[in-house]
């Protein structure tokens, strides 16, 4: 029996979410140690974050 988890998540958290696990692949290859690796991870987050913000602004002044 297969049992499938249906997760009704918003297109923000998608978004985040995806934001979150790319910038934890970025981290760990693109720096050599680990407090490079969290330090770039979190920056990509952030950028990931605040595009995602301005895309949305841009997208509602476009539309209005």
């Amino acid at each position: 029996m297969i049992f499938v988890l249906a997760l009704q998540l918003s297109h923000f958290t998608a978004a985040a979410l995806f934001a979150f696990c790319f910038s934890i692949v970025f981290g760990i290859t693109q720096r050599n140690t680990p407090n490079e690796m969290v330090r770039y991870g979190a920056y990509c987050f952030a950028v990931a974050m605040a595009g995602m913000f301005a895309a949305g602004w841009l997208m509602w002044f476009l539309h209005h």
